[in-house]
């Protein structure tokens, strides 16, 4: 029996459909999987109700009224889809929107924001979006992003795209949701979908869950197939689940875990996917040994209070706190990682395309073509600077290329998180997040503050090494979610989970966004 099977069995519940179906309400857009799987298992819900509730809101509420502009668009056979939607799958009926670079062989346009994909839509789906249909789940559109996931400018500002505009943060409106996720991590802190998929290559998942009081999966590369999603590297992509607890996000990612023979990343992912639904476990904090990577803190206050919160919370729990731990060679790997994500976009951008047949982009030198002609619709705040540079690169052949990737592997894991773990027996490492959402500025770009720029931000060690990383929210300061990441070792996602898990259940810090226009000044 596959894990995705005995995560259907215990999910479903052998309970006769006895009850009349009400109307949702604004308080099921905010249920978990298993709240509505259970209500649709007692006939109190409908799939095709959810769906509605979910459709409505993002008319009011993200075209309108607060305008979060978080789901760049919907998908015009949702409501078809959820009349049908039934049987036992793990998701079954449950409402979740995927990051605009993650292809659906159906209506919707898969763009990575960019004006540029949008004449027709991908002729397939990604693996990832047939496992979520398997599943049972109904792809109810698609998450606005930073354009390109960000690889387009060093200069953009975190959320914009040509085709959807500016998402915002539905805590603060003026206050950036983060990228390139923005937009999942929005949608979902919003109430307007159960669950969001988000791809990271260096914080894409953490970054907008953390400022949006999500839970954020960054799983280990390859254990996720990458096949039908817009890359920028395959040295250090994947893709995600981001949710509102961390049972959903470990039921999300449950399904969409697995090989895939087209992503040969994906080789031994078979041998490690398993139900994360096992792993929640209240009392996992007992006995464990997490580290404290201090390097990566210091910078934020808001960050450090919380991570302080988080590490009285762990000792209470029974956990082993060894403070500090020490990740070697951290400050090196930042030197390398943009040489290696820009290389690998001119090649892996061109294999994608070839995917798409049918549009007339064919490499990277297509698209900064087409940005030069559609400029004031696509650059009208920030250019393309990483374009270029990356059109200027050598191949993935290139001798310096690839010393450059394995030496980075290396250091940040082996000889980086490995060596940290081996050294104080630790079962995990813990860092502050970002801290509160910075402040959206189109004019001069995002101003994050993440970490001591020589060491990259708290997502890089494990984005670098392939590694797996969780975010979670466990306060709030001036309104906004604060959380810390959990990040280990190679496969370690059902420690991280448990972990994530045992923690959530004493903070407890999921709070729903009111949409403040601002912060006030007094």
């Amino acid at each position: 029996m596959t894990h995705v099977s005995r995560l259907a069995m215990s999910l479903a519940l052998a309970l006769p459909l006895a009850a009349q179906a009400r109307e949702a309400t604004q308080d099921d857009a905010f249920a978990s999987i298993a709240t509505l799987r259970e209500a649709y298992a007692h006939g109190t819900l409908t799939p095709d109700g959810v769906t509605r509730l979910f459709l409505d809101r993002i008319a009011t509420i993200d075209h309108a009224g607060p305008n979060l502009r978080s789901v760049i668009e919907t998908n015009p056979d949702a409501l078809a889809i959820a009349a049908k939607a039934g049987g036992k799958g793990p998701l079954a009926g449950i409402p979740i929107v995927l990051k605009d670079n993650i292809d659906t062989g159906d209506r919707m346009m898969t763009a990575a924001g960019s004006l540029a994909l949008t004449s027709k839509p991908a002729p397939r789906d990604a693996t990832v979006t047939a496992k979520l249909r398997k599943a049972g789940a109904i792809i109810l559109g698609k998450a606005n992003l930073s354009e390109w996931a960000n690889m387009r400018s060093a200069h953009a500002t975190s959320g914009w795209t040509g085709r959807g505009g500016l998402t915002r943060n539905p805590y603060v409106l003026d206050r950036n949701a983060c990228g390139s996720s923005a937009g999942s991590g929005s949608a979902v802190a919003a109430g307007l979908a159960t669950a969001a998929i988000g791809s990271e290559t260096d914080g894409s998942i953490l970054c907008p869950a953390s400022m949006t009081g999500l839970v954020g999966i960054k799983p280990t590369v390859g254990l996720v197939s990458r096949m039908g999603i817009i890359p920028i590297s395959a040295t250090q992509d994947t893709a995600g689940p981001m949710a509102r607890s961390v049972a959903d996000a470990a039921t999300v990612l449950s399904v969409i875990a697995g090989s895939d023979a087209r992503d040969p990343a994906t080789a031994e992912a078979d041998r490690h996917a398993t139900d994360y639904t096992r792993f929640l476990d209240p009392n996992a904090l007992r006995g464990k040994r997490i580290g404290v990577a201090r390097q990566l803190a210091g910078i934020e206050p808001n960050a450090d209070r919380a991570l302080a919160h988080t590490i009285a919370v762990l000792k209470a729990q029974g956990a082993i706190v060894v403070d500090p731990v020490t990740i070697p060679h951290l400050n090196e790997l930042s030197q390398r990682e943009l040489d290696v994500l820009l290389t690998d976009f001119k090649h892996d951008i061109a294999a994608y395309l070839a995917t798409r047949p049918d549009q007339p982009m064919r490499t990277l030198a297509d698209l900064i073509a087409f940005n030069e002609r559609e400029a004031a619709k696509e650059m009208p705040w920030f250019g393309q600077d990483l374009f270029l540079a990356a059109q200027a690169k050598g191949g993935v052949d290139d001798p310096a290329f690839i010393e450059k990737r394995d030496t980075n592997r290396r250091l940040a894991g082996p000889e980086g998180i490995d060596a940290a773990l081996e050294k104080d027996h630790l079962d995990a490492l813990l860092a502050p997040s970002w801290g509160p959402a910075f402040t959206t500025d189109l004019v001069l770009g995002d101003h994050v503050v993440s970490g001591d720029p020589t060491v990259g931000g708290v997502s890089a060690p494990a984005a670098i090494a392939g590694y797996p990383s969780i975010t979670l929210p466990v306060e709030f300061a001036h309104e906004l979610p604060v959380g810390v990441v959990f990040f280990g070792t190679k496969w370690s996602e059902p420690t991280l989970i448990g972990i994530a898990y045992a923690l959530e259940q004493q903070v407890k810090a999921y709070r729903r966004p009111t949409f403040m226009a601002t912060l006030p000044v007094e």
